[in-house]
C-alpha cells in the first residue's frame, strides 16, 4: 500500500469519527442500562396498547389472549437476536440497523433491503403518534371544557407539531433519556387508568346489559377483513426494533463488558413493564366494553370526566417522548446523508432545517389521514413485521447458522412463517377500515 493510500485513509477514518460524533445515535456512549429500559417501553407502549381492546374485539377471546403471547414471546426473541448480533464481529459495533444489514446481506444489498424498511417504520410511527398526540389532547380538552368542544382535531395535531418543533432540536439520543423516562411513566400510567376504570365500568354496568364477547364483524367477509387488521395491530404494538441497535449504540462497550448485558437487562425489564400494561389493558377493555369497544380504549371511557381527561393527557405526553425516539434514527440517517452526499458543513442551522422539515413533513401527512384504528393495521403488517418478527431471525440464520433441527433453527423458521404472513394479511384489513374511514371523513376536520 502507497503512502498516498495510506494517507487518504487515515483521513477518511477522521472525518469518519469527527462525523459520528456529532450524529445523534453516536454521539453519546454513556448509557446505563436502565436507559435502554425505558427507551424500550416508550418505544413499544404507545398507540399499540390502546388499540389492544379493539383487536380482542376483532379476534374473540382466546384467539385475542394467544395472538399477544405469541408476538410477545416472538418479539422478545428477536430483539435478543438483535442485541447480541450489535457486536458480531469483535471490536466492531453496528450502530444502525442498516450496517447490520450490510453485515449479513453485503454492502449494497444489506442497506438498501433494510434501510427503506427501518426508514419506512420510523416515519409511519411518527405520523401515527402526530395522530396520537392531536386526538388524545383533543378528548383531554373535550371531557374538561365540553362547552367549547367543537375545536377541529387539526388544530391538537399542530399543537403536538408544534412541541415537536422544538424538541426535535434535541442533540443526541442520550439527551432524550428525562424525556424518554417521563414518557415510560407516563404509559405505565395510563395504561394503569385505563385498566382500573374499564373494570369499573364492567362492575357497574356488566349486571344492567351483558357486552357481546362475539367478534365485531357481521358477515364472513367482515370478520376476515378484522382479523387481519387486528393481526397488524399486534405487530405494531410490539414495534421497538427499529430503535434497538440504536438505543444499544449509546451504551458503552469494551472487550471485558460488552453492551449486549446491560442492554438486555434494560430490555428484559421494559418487556416485564410491557406484559404489565398490555394483558391488563387489554383483557379488562374488552371485558368491559365488548365489542362495542372503540379502536383506542381512552375513546370508549366516558367517567369519571377528570380521570379520563388526565389519561389523555398522559398519552399525550407520552407519545411526545415516543415521536423523539423514532425520529432520532431518521435525523441521524438525514444528517449523515446532508453532510456525506451533499457535503453540508455539521451545523446547528443544518439541524434546525433537516429536523424542522421532518417534523412539518409528518404533521401534514397525520392531518390529511387520521384514521388511527386504519393505520395501525395497515402499518403494522405491512411495515413492521419484517423488522419485527423476521429479519432478525435471517440475518441470524446467515450470520451464526443454527444447527439443523437445533432450538434457533425451529425457532427462527417459525418466526419467519409467522411474520410473513402477518406482512401480507393485515395490510388488507388496515387498508379497509381506512376506507370504511375515509367515507365520512372530511379533510382537515
Amino acid at each position: 500500500m502507497s503512502e498516498a493510500t495510506r494517507r487518504e485513509e487515515t483521513s477518511t477514518k477522521q472525518t469518519e469519527e469527527e462525523l459520528n460524533s456529532w450524529l445523534p445515535i453516536t454521539a453519546n456512549r454513556e448509557a446505563k442500562w436502565w436507559y435502554s429500559a425505558f427507551h424500550n417501553v416508550t418505544a413499544m407502549v404507545g398507540a399499540g396498547v390502546l388499540g389492544l381492546p379493539y383487536a380482542m374485539s376483532q379476534l374473540g377471546w382466546v384467539p385475542g389472549i394467544i395472538g399477544i403471547t405469541l408476538s410477545w414471546l416472538i418479539t422478545l426473541y428477536t430483539l435478543w437476536q438483535l442485541v447480541e448480533l450489535h457486536e458480531d464481529v469483535p471490536g466492531k459495533r453496528f450502530d444502525r440497523y442498516p450496517e447490520l444489514g450490510e453485515h449479513a446481506f453485503g454492502p449494497k444489498l444489506g442497506y438498501w433491503l433494510i434501510m427503506p424498511q427501518q426508514l419506512a417504520v420510523q416515519v409511519a410511527t411518527n405520523i401515527v403518534y402526530m395522530v396520537t398526540g392531536g386526538k388524545s389532547l383533543k378528548k383531554a380538552w373535550d371531557l374538561m371544557v365540553p362547552h367549547l368542544g367543537n375545536v377541529r382535531k387539526t388544530y391538537f395535531i399542530l399543537m403536538f407539531a408544534a412541541v415537536q418543533l422544538l424538541l426535535s432540536q434535541i442533540p443526541n439520543f442520550n439527551s432524550l433519556k428525562v424525556i424518554s423516562l417521563i414518557a415510560a411513566v407516563m404509559s405505565f400510567s395510563y395504561s394503569a387508568i385505563a385498566c382500573v376504570t374499564s373494570i369499573i365500568f364492567g362492575v357497574k354496568n356488566n349486571h344492567l346489559s351483558q357486552p357481546s364477547y362475539g367478534v365485531r364483524g357481521k358477515t364472513t367477509a367482515g370478520i376476515i377483513f378484522d382479523v387481519f387488521n387486528a393481526i397488524g395491530t399486534l405487530a405494531f404494538s410490539f414495534a421497538g426494533h427499529s430503535i434497538v441497535l440504536e438505543v444499544q449504540a449509546t451504551i458503552p462497550s469494551t472487550p471485558e463488558k460488552p453492551s449486549n448485558k446491560p442492554m438486555w437487562k434494560g430490555v428484559v425489564v421494559a418487556y416485564i413493564i410491557v406484559a404489565l400494561c398490555y394483558f391488563p389493558v387489554a383483557i379488562a377493555g374488552f371485558w368491559a366494553y365488548g365489542n362495542a369497544v372503540e379502536d383506542d380504549i381512552l375513546i370508549s371511557l366516558e367517567h369519571p370526566p377528570w380521570l379520563i381527561s388526565l389519561a389523555n393527557f398522559m398519552v399525550f405526553l407520552h407519545v411526545i417522548g415516543s415521536w423523539q425516539v423514532y425520529a432520532m434514527p431518521v435525523f441521524d440517517m438525514l444528517e449523515a446523508y446532508l453532510v456525506k452526499n451533499l457535503n453540508f458543513k455539521p451545523s446547528t442551522p443544518l439541524r434546525l432545517i433537516g429536523r424542522s422539515g421532518y417534523v412539518a413533513l409528518t404533521a401534514f401527512v397525520g392531518i390529511c389521514i387520521p384514521f388511527f384504528g386504519g393505520l395501525l393495521g395497515f402499518c403494522g403488517g405491512l411495515i413492521f413485521a419484517p423488522i419485527s418478527y423476521f429479519v432478525p431471525c435471517i440475518m441470524w440464520q446467515i450470520l451464526r447458522k443454527p444447527k439443523r433441527w437445533s432450538f434457533h433453527w425451529y425457532a427462527c423458521w417459525i418466526c419467519n412463517v409467522l411474520g410473513v404472513l402477518v406482512m401480507l394479511l393485515s395490510p388488507i384489513g388496515g387498508t379497509r377500515e381506512i376506507v370504511l374511514s375515509f367515507k365520512s371523513y372530511k379533510f382537515f376536520s
